[in-house]
């Protein structure tokens, strides 16, 4: 039997970041199902630092996260972020959609700027002016280190005395005497006051094990893939490229996305395609759809894929993260639904999570913002049923 004052199911960026967080004052007990961390979500991440991606609400959780990103604290091996513009693309026909997501954003990057065909071309030189009709820049965007900021967390909750256990899938979890007993696959017991759940894709299986009412979660699976770049033979081992201070170009429909790497490009479709909890798989035709799309928009002229592989980004319906104590389960802590933004909006969603189980009440910094507990608990998806748009 081991006791702690918090258990935390999952080992994800979710997981670990609130774990870190907590582990300053209280002793943290972690269990991940698989045997590694990060192996279906975070660890299959390309994720960026942009502050223009998302809602309302992610947008002043990222915008909150940068001090911690480019100044963490000593567990992390540094620099988290390397600079890498955005430019996000319209077609012909899309520029009124690519003004409104200027208006929205401008709050939190008063830096965007809109730039005509040819501006954009000078930015990314694969871009095919023809296909252009508006594009915006987002100049302080940022290629995230997943790597180091996962395992900065770790380092960091194990520094505070914080226990992992992997291999340890929950499989029952019971309310007893006001402490949860959670009993893993192997036949570990471990008990505590406060039990959060962060188990991603898996949250609402583990809220059906507890006796808890799901809080509707939405899997969605997202497609990656490798090609070589303007140039690249096909035969370099290193990452070194005239490629680098190239921007990530997507488009604003949400077609596609191409990432600079190295000599190569990393390619999306920007797919959501509904999923159950799995290890998730990449469809072939969710790759011929991003090439089709890809090719018409820029002089990439992809013929051969080098690597491709899939994740899933969990989401409830209005986009936003669930974080905060269920109305109806005593102990029972919410911690899901980053869905893509999870690891550019961890550490400020961190100190958001901790503070609501010590004190109650979100930061006295992100209340000034106006960001508020009811706009992150579940009671505000009473009446929401599928996903909202992007």
């Amino acid at each position: 039997m081991k006791r702690y004052d918090v258990l935390v199911i999952g080992g994800g960026i979710a997981g670990v970041s609130l774990g870190y967080e907590l582990a300053a004052d209280r002793s943290v007990g972690l269990v991940e199902m698989e045997s590694t961390l990060a192996f279906h979500t975070t660890g299959r991440s390309a994720a960026t630092f942009l502050e223009s991606y998302g809602g309302r609400v992610i947008r002043l959780l990222t915008t909150a996260s940068r001090a911690f990103m480019e100044n963490p604290p000593e567990e992390f091996v540094r620099p988290l972020l390397s600079p890498m513009p955005l430019l996000w693309i319209a077609p012909h026909g899309g520029a009124d959609e690519l003004r409104s997501m200027r208006d929205e954003v401008i709050e939190f990057v008063p830096d965007v700027s809109l730039l005509s065909p040819s501006e954009a071309a000078t930015f990314s030189p694969v871009i095919r002016e023809e296909w252009l009709e508006l594009a915006m820049l987002e100049p302080g965007a940022s290629e995230i280190d997943v790597a180091a900021v996962h395992s900065g967390f770790v380092a960091g909750l194990r520094n505070r005395g914080g226990d992992i256990h992997t291999s340890s899938g929950v499989v029952q979890l019971q309310f007893v005497s006001n402490v949860w007993r959670a009993t893993t696959r192997s036949g570990d017991v471990i008990e505590a006051p406060i039990v959060v759940n962060a188990a991603g894709a898996w949250c609402d299986d583990i809220a059906r094990i507890a006796g808890v009412e799901p809080v509707g979660i939405h899997p969605l699976r997202r497609t990656v893939f490798m090609v070589s770049g303007p140039g690249d033979s096909g035969t370099r081992t290193d990452n070194s490229t005239d490629n680098r201070g190239l921007p990530l170009v997507a488009d604003v429909r949400g077609t596609f996305y191409i990432k600079p790497e190295g000599a190569q490009y990393l390619c999306s479709p920007a797919d959501e395609t509904p999923s159950v909890p799995c290890d998730a798989q990449p469809e072939e035709i969710d790759i011929a759809q991003a090439i089709e799309h890809i090719n018409d928009a820029t002089t990439l002229d992809i013929r051969h894929v080098r690597s491709s592989w899939a994740g899933l980004r969990s989401f409830v319906g209005d986009r936003s993260p669930v974080v905060g104590f269920d109305d109806h389960a005593d102990g029972f802590f919410w911690f899901v639904g980053q869905g893509g933004y999870g690891i550019q909006i961890s550490p400020a969603l961190a100190r958001v999570g901790a503070a609501l189980i010590r004190y109650g009440e979100i930061p006295a910094e992100l209340r000034a913002h106006g960001l508020e507990a009811e706009h992150l608990g579940r009671g505000r998806l009473v009446g929401i049923t599928g996903i909202q748009g992007h």
